[in-house]
């Protein structure tokens, strides 16, 4: 499970024309508070950015899912209802939850949003989809334990 804060970072670009112009890109970090958020955009920022920058702005997301494709250049946002019976009233409850889907195209978002959720027994209806301005999704590296096995010598 992550948990998701949008961080803006600001920095001088420089552009194509050889012009330095200031930009403010957002990106997606996995933290458990906004002073990890702010620690970890920073470190993850320093190797790809020369010169002075700044986090502008912080902000919780929430995304009940994340769907991560390699292939992918772009990140949506998918807002799906879940779909429910009331068992007193018999009435449809709908659920609002958003997931995070790398995708190279809307259409490809919305058929990882589909195969992902065709493993649920949810009844759920797709809302929307929407590109997002994120530049890059830094979740947590799962850290790997190398165990030292003794040789028996």
């Amino acid at each position: 499970m992550y948990n998701w804060f949008e961080c803006k970072v600001k920095y001088d670009k420089l552009m194509e024309t050889g012009m330095q112009k200031s930009v403010t890109e957002p990106y997606l970090v996995d933290a458990l508070s906004f002073t990890e958020a702010e620690a970890r955009i920073i470190e993850e920022m320093r190797p790809f950015i020369s010169g002075e920058f700044s986090v502008s702005d912080i902000k919780r997301v929430k995304y009940t899912e994340s769907f991560f494709n390699d292939s992918g250049d772009r990140y949506y946002r998918a807002k799906l209802h879940f779909i429910t019976l009331d068992e007193k009233s018999g009435a449809e409850k709908k659920t609002s939850v958003y997931m995070l889907v790398q995708a190279s195209t809307l259409k490809e978002a919305v058929e990882i949003v589909e195969a992902e959720m065709k493993k649920t027994m949810i009844d759920y209806a797709i809302v929307a989809v929407t590109e997002t301005a994120i530049i890059d999704v830094f979740p947590y590296a799962e850290k790997k334990t190398i165990v030292h096995q003794p040789t028996g010598e």
